[in-house]
């Protein structure tokens, strides 16, 4: 793990829970305090310097912020083994700016998991390049499997796509349960009760959403009948664009996502 924050943490969580050894995971990071943290909570070796981290390794898992990923790829450049593959978590990064950096042939794989990794409960868009084998690809599905679900992207142009639904998805959820709370206490509900009220709901919701692959709409249609207090509310929603809104800020997210991707090393971002 090249960067050990709350990402690599997860995978690291993820992989001790799934029975990959601890002596062979090493997580490199600049921070003392957060190699400090890593050795005490997790019993795995850490490094201050990238490339004595990657020198030997397999897998190299780039966990670290877009804006940092010129300056880590320099790091690495001549440690990374030709036959090891690389895995990007770095959002909007795409794989000819990774390859540029690392040897000719190099395996890439990029990724983008979201937050909900940090409890298990991951959705993972991962796309592999032409020169990763099955292996390397579902070596790289499997450590992402340890942290949630990792859907296949064949194209990688729908990266950006995938970022847009569930890389910044958790934001819009969050979102729409602090708006559904602060309509309870709008409602005259005291802002604890509204606050617990939300929260629990988008939960449950989202808990039933994961049972068996549950399908929205189904579940949606079950919880409305008609003439009554939820038809009413989603009336208001379908009046007011809900769909459209959502659709708008979905295309507004991948519209983002390909100006970081073209922004080449040094430019403001």
């Amino acid at each position: 793990m090249i960067g050990a924050g709350n990402m690599a943490q997860a995978l690291i969580g993820g992989l001790l829970r799934t029975g990959h050894p601890a002596e062979a995971l090493i997580a490199a990071d600049p921070n003392p305090q957060t190699r400090e943290h890593i050795q005490r909570q997790f019993g795995i070796n850490t490094h201050a310097d990238n490339a004595d981290a990657a020198a030997d390794a397999d897998v190299i898992v780039l966990a670290v912020k877009p804006q940092l990923i010129d300056r880590v790829l320099e790091s690495l450049a001549d440690s990374v083994r030709p036959d090891a593959v690389v895995i990007s978590v770095a959002a909007g990064t795409p794989v000819e700016r990774l390859k540029r950096a690392l040897k000719p042939g190099q395996a890439i794989v990029r990724v983008m998991p979201n937050t909900p990794a940090l409890i298990g409960l991951s959705a993972t868009g991962l796309y592999a390049d032409h020169d990763c084998s099955n292996d390397q690809r579902r070596l790289a599905e499997w450590i992402f499997n340890a942290v949630g679900e990792v859907a296949i992207i064949e194209d990688e142009t729908l990266m950006d796509a995938v970022t847009a639904v569930s890389g910044s998805g958790p934001a819009y959820f969050f979102a729409l349960a602090e708006a559904l709370s602060q309509a309870g206490v709008e409602a005259g509900l005291p802002p604890d009760t509204a606050r617990l009220l939300a929260r629990q709901t988008a939960a449950g919701a989202g808990a039933m959403l994961g049972e068996n692959g549950a399908d929205a709409a189904t579940l949606r249609k079950q919880v409305t009948s008609p003439g009554g207090t939820t038809a009413a509310a989603l009336d208001t929603f379908e009046k007011q664009g809900f769909k459209s809104i959502v659709n708008n800020a979905v295309q507004a997210a991948v519209a983002r996502g390909k100006v970081l991707g073209a922004i080449e090393p040094g430019e403001p971002q």
